[in-house]
């Protein structure tokens, strides 16, 4: 029988894995019945809420690597936190690292990390083409996890958002709204979810009606800076689509500071919606639709794939899709 997981005890409890985590380590933020439920469903399944310190107890550091490309987007910072909780209740050190979103010094933090400075490393690769070198290399000498986005042409487990399911709500939710035109402005040229979001998103389009022209696809990071540049752009063409569809929210906030400069209004003159569900998505004005990430049950998914690789399981490659949730808001009200 293998060892149970706690994407087992959250199934069979019927809570998210990151409250199962809570529950174990006694966070007062898990109420007194789910505590209880959490703490006999695991009882029953045989599962210890500390396999990574018990792996890491026969190992030499007692620490895990996170790289991710950068911690100035908030969602990497939200991702970061939800990891720490969950090493920290298991009594585990995390050494944090960024790539500067740039595939050399991603590489150079990878070797750094693989000589003896860790254990484990989770991974969110920054160029999905060419980060996948480096994983492969890293992976020989550590248990690596990718978490959010992936690299080509390596056979390295892999936890992140469902972007189909996210552009399809989200071009569901639009097209309830009456919307027949949109425009998307997106990442896609490096990383891999960026990529995912712009192909499901024309492909919802195509599915429900609503036509994303090729003009009206703007494709460049995943930044404030870049939602303005693309909306300035927009707006130069003369010919507003009914929405406006950002693959991230720090996109979507660019976009909608830079209409509001020039006397567009959010939701009565174009819909904006973003996706991630950063902290800033409720204070920009109005507050933003978005589909928000399960970014606790990520982390404790990711965390969990790297404690069976570090007990030596045998295992195939796991790649797990986990769903978001539609939030909506004033920016694509009625």
């Amino acid at each position: 029988m293998s060892t149970p997981t706690i994407g087992d005890v959250a199934r069979e409890a019927g809570v998210s894995t990151a409250t199962v985590s809570r529950a174990l380590s006694g966070s007062l933020r898990v109420s007194g019945a789910t505590a209880r439920r959490v703490r006999e469903t695991a009882t029953r399944l045989g599962y210890s809420g500390n396999p990574i310190a018990r792996a890491l107890r026969k190992n030499a550091t007692g620490n895990v690597g996170v790289l991710v490309p950068s911690v100035s987007n908030p969602f990497f910072t939200m991702l970061v936190d939800e990891i720490e909780k969950h090493m920290v209740t298991m009594g585990i050190n995390l050494y944090l690292c960024t790539s500067r979103d740039d595939h050399d010094v991603e590489a150079a933090r990878l070797a750094s990390l693989t000589q003896g400075s860790v254990d484990g490393i989770l991974v969110s690769p920054c160029d999905a083409a060419r980060s996948g070198a480096a994983l492969a290399a890293a992976q020989t000498k550590l248990p690596v996890v990718q978490l959010d986005r992936s690299a080509d042409g390596v056979d390295i487990d892999w936890v992140g958002l469902d972007d189909a399911d996210a552009m399809r709500t989200i071009i569901e939710h639009l097209a309830s709204r009456g919307v027949k035109r949109a425009a998307l402005v997106t990442s896609s040229a490096r990383n891999s979810s960026g990529r995912l979001r712009t192909a499901f998103a024309v492909a919802a389009g195509t599915q429900h009606g609503i036509t994303l022209d090729s003009d009206q696809i703007f494709d460049g990071e995943f930044s404030t800076g870049w939602g303005t540049e693309a909306a300035t752009r927009l707006v130069s063409q003369g010919d507003l689509p009914d929405a406006i569809i950002c693959t991230d929210d720090q996109i979507a906030i660019g976009v909608m500071q830079e209409l509001k400069r020039q006397g567009i209004r959010v939701p009565g003159d174009v819909l904006v919606t973003g996706l991630d569900d950063v902290p800033h998505a409720t204070l920009i004005d109005p507050p933003l639709t978005t589909v928000r990430q399960p970014v606790g049950d990520i982390a404790a998914t990711a965390v969990d794939l790297l404690a069976t690789k570090l007990r030596g399981e045998e295992r195939s490659i796991r790649k797990i899709s986990l769903q978001g949730t539609l939030v909506e808001r004033e920016s694509t009200a009625n």
